[in-house]
């Protein structure tokens, strides 16, 4: 069977399969490829006291007007994942034949350079190019940080008995994405002023959570962090999960969504915990620490929600209060709306 895939991931037996035959033979890579494992973690020596590399790349392939100061937000959020600071960036854009033009490639520097510098994070190199058969930009973002090796976080350190927080609520990206993209769809839903602010999600309350894992990891014992993208609040949960070989019990009823968010959802007919939801955080923490770090967060005006907790077992699952399975999305709900759209 050879079947064209469909858009969005690869589906997650194929992937783990082919990050199997990746070949790791340095020493010095503390933490490689897998399902669930956002970023890699390399050592510059043996001393466990001395500061780790910690290495992302993310596209941004959906056509959006920030694209620019998307990649870096995205990438910038995997990488405060881990407890680092993102310190480095390399991009690589890749321009549409005949529709480039100076404006657009300033544009997209612009952005890369102010969202960049907001954060603290230089640009040190990448490739441009106007490439044959695009219809829009895409752009690759490769990131590096580097943070404490003893003040490491990794997607594989969820132990059972943590409690799992979540910050924001979601879909935060696509309220957004859905709003910028098909605002024609929304008229029927949505006032205009509501249509807006829809689309300023990427900045109220925002894609970013690095403040939020910054906060999250001064204020107690967290264990584990993922940022949902694509596949949404639903998919993290799974590579959570699958990363820390615990099992997961969701209440869904917990989950924050934004009642702006649940109608764009609602008239697009998405399921919000299965779309793309950067500018969420999901945490598991240590049970004695939930309480302190869902205060430290709301001091600092950033909501977090308990939405459940990790237990032994085998095999690791996603279940809800009444023992069921929580689906594991095959793909992001948001992708049904773009085949939608190049169908018509």
């Amino acid at each position: 069977m050879n079947a064209s895939l469909p858009l969005g991931k690869l589906p997650p037996e194929l992937l783990a399969r082919l990050l199997t035959q990746a070949p790791i033979q340095d020493p010095r890579v503390l933490y490689g490829p897998g399902i669930g494992r956002d970023c890699a973690v390399i050592a510059l020596d043996d001393d466990p006291h001395s500061r780790v590399l910690v290495l992302k790349s993310d596209p941004i392939t959906f056509a959006t007007a920030e694209i620019g100061w998307y990649a870096v937000q995205v990438n910038a959020n995997d990488i405060a994942t881990t407890g680092a600071n993102p310190r480095w960036m390399l991009a690589t854009l890749l321009l549409p034949e005949k529709s480039t033009t100076p404006q657009l490639v300033e544009s997209i520097f612009n952005q890369l350079t102010q969202a960049a510098a907001g954060l603290g994070i230089a640009l040190v190199g990448g490739h441009t190019e106007i490439t044959y058969g695009l219809d829009r930009p895409i752009l690759v973002g490769t990131l590096i940080g580097e943070v404490e090796r003893d003040r490491l976080v990794i997607p594989g350190g969820a132990r059972p008995g943590d409690r799992l927080l979540l910050t924001k609520g979601v879909p935060i990206e696509a309220t957004a994405l859905l709003a910028k993209e098909f605002p024609h769809r929304l008229q029927a839903a949505l006032s205009s002023a509501e249509i807006e602010q829809a689309r300023n999600f990427l900045y109220h309350p925002g894609i970013s959570v690095v403040r939020d894992a910054r906060i999250a990891a001064r204020a107690g014992r967290v264990t584990a962090m993922h940022d949902p993208t694509e596949g949404g609040l639903a998919s993290a949960l799974w590579e959570l999960a699958e990363a820390s070989g615990v099992q997961i019990t969701i209440d869904p009823a917990a989950v924050p969504v934004p009642p702006l968010a649940a109608r764009v959802c609602e008239a697009f007919g998405l399921n919000p915990l299965a779309a793309i939801a950067s500018g969420a955080l999901l945490l598991a923490v240590a049970p004695s620490d939930a309480a302190a770090i869902c205060s430290a967060l709301a001091a600092e005006g950033i909501p977090c929600a308990a939405i459940g907790h990790c237990s032994a077992g085998s095999p690791f699952t996603v279940r809800l209060p009444d023992g069921t399975q929580l689906l594991r999305p095959p793909r992001d709900e948001i992708t049904r709306v773009f085949e939608q759209q190049d169908a018509s």
